[in-house]
């Protein structure tokens, strides 16, 4: 049977976990420093992406999500030392605002799970994190350093992370090709607006998205920003405004 797990190189210390076989491709970047690693998002927790790491590292890992979303946290119930934003603390404490039947169904929707998986066993993780970012901490791993960048948008608590020194962002549900999702009463579209600003003016070499493509151009942070300013001088950049199409991505609202 084929693996639930796809891994890809980046660099000789930067990895992608990614889970191709549920429709929402979810990709996990591990970043491995001279003392210790970060692995950015953990993915679904269908199988045990732990394992996957192991085969790269021996190396302490902190697990660090982008935002407290269920398929990017899955995978934190094997990793105790793991960073979360300070607005999604609720989230990892009985409040996450979709119920458990749903997330299940979202799940298991286009989904080609692992023989012997159950649905219906599957839960949210929850948790209390190692450490709690505001935004704008820098990451130390041991020769190379990691900035947390405070993103709202897609969702209250979301974050990118820049790592300046070899100009890769790594940007979570913010940016990827496909359809953004706007429409959850947990964004708002004026942040997501205002972090496309942040992330569009830094110097980025290479985009790494949490879904989808990985064919992702630094240009596409500006003419998202670009569209997203169009959206707002037309009095389109609110919840119910509908969905906008631009070719290889579109944003509902």
């Amino acid at each position: 049977m084929k693996n639930w797990f796809t891994i890809d190189k980046i660099d000789h210390t930067t990895y992608i976990i990614s889970e191709y076989r549920h429709w929402e491709e979810t990709h996990c970047y591990l970043l491995i420093g001279n003392e210790r690693c970060l692995l950015i998002d953990t993915g679904l927790g269908i199988c045990n992406i732990d394992t996957e790491v192991r085969k790269l590292t021996d190396k302490p890992v902190t697990a660090i999500a982008t935002h407290i979303h269920w398929d990017h946290i899955g995978g934190h119930k094997y990793f105790p030392d793991f960073y979360a934003h300070k607005d999604e603390l609720d989230w990892l404490n009985g409040k996450f605002p979709l119920s458990i039947e749903t997330i299940r169904e979202m799940v298991l929707d286009r989904c080609d799970p692992p023989e012997g998986f159950d649905v219906n066993a599957y839960e949210i993780f929850q948790g209390t994190p190692s450490r709690v970012l505001c935004g704008g901490e820098v990451i130390e791993l041991g020769g190379r350093k990691v900035t947390a960048l405070h993103t709202p948008g897609h969702s209250p608590g979301h974050l990118c992370f820049w790592e300046q020194d070899r100009g890769y962002l790594f940007t979570g549900d913010l940016i990827y090709k496909d359809t953004l999702f706007a429409y959850y009463p947990s964004t708002d579209p004026a942040r997501y607006l205002d972090s496309l600003e942040t992330v569009a003016a830094l110097p980025a070499k290479q985009l790494f998205p949490a879904h989808h493509s990985l064919d992702v151009k630094p240009e596409l942070a500006t003419h998202m920003r670009n569209a997203f300013r169009e959206l707002k001088q037309q009095g389109k950049l609110h919840h119910g405004a509908g969905t906008f199409d631009y070719g290889d991505w579109a944003v509902w609202f």
